[in-house]
């Protein structure tokens, strides 16, 4: 895979390798508390949820989790699983410097740009991609599609945004309320505007190759799941 292409609908802090450092921890704690209050934790858990529902408990999974921030999410994973019978060993991924040191404090992290992932394929058992693809152009968003799909041994879960004038607005008045700093609420509106509908995921997935099923979540959320392992129609896209 080559070097990703960003989506042409706007611009974004986190999107500048070069940003100040000290606006990029302030947006980065803010998007982990966004996660929380709006929906983003629950949609990846859910994710989770629907690759290991038939897991046999007390089994390890390894996680990648590309794009991964603060690392709110897979620590939110680690504490699902296990209250779930299930042990998950996490690993992040993330192309920022800066977001990268506050990850490690946490789980290891691995810097790298999801266009080429410094990860062998097959070297994972679950990839996990939580609102990364609204920054992407459409032509890098199916080839992360693929390039999960070739490193994941057992399931992708991929997480975003539904893009809708609703959420806009509720995110907006929800942003002040909780204080969030300026980058972040231009930003935040902005993520919702590069989102997909369900139809359009679809679309790229299909494109992509792989037998993913999409699900609406509450509060603008689409997840879409495949598993790795096993026999598949590629043209199979729920």
């Amino acid at each position: 895979m080559t070097p990703v292409t960003l989506s042409n609908v706007g611009t974004e802090l986190l999107d500048d390798p070069a940003a100040d450092p000290a606006i990029v921890v302030e947006s980065l704690r803010n998007l982990a508390r966004a996660n929380w209050w709006f929906g983003g934790t629950a949609a990846a858990l859910f994710g989770l949820g629907q690759l290991l529902r038939d897991a046999a408990r007390g089994t390890t999974w390894s996680l990648l989790d590309i794009g991964t921030g603060t690392a709110d999410l897979p620590r939110a994973a680690v504490r699902w699983a296990a209250a779930h019978g299930w042990r998950l060993v996490p690993i992040g991924l993330e192309r920022s410097p800066v977001a990268a040191r506050l990850a490690v404090t946490t789980i290891p992290t691995v810097i790298g740009c999801a266009g080429t992932p410094p990860i062998r394929e097959k070297s994972v058992d679950v990839v996990l991609v939580s609102q990364v693809v609204h920054h992407l152009s459409p032509t890098s968003a199916i080839e992360l599609f693929r390039a999960c799909d070739r490193l994941a041994r057992r399931g992708v879960v991929v997480a975003d945004l539904r893009r809708n004038v609703p959420a806009q607005v509720g995110f907006w008045f929800a942003s002040h309320l909780l204080r969030f700093d300026r980058a972040t609420r231009e930003d935040g509106i902005t993520s919702i505007q590069r989102g997909y509908t369900r139809r359009e995921l679809a679309g790229l997935l299909s494109a992509a190759g792989v037998p993913a099923t999409i699900t609406g979540r509450p509060l603008s959320r689409l997840v879409a799941t495949w598993h790795t392992d096993g026999p598949r129609d590629p043209h199979t896209v729920g």
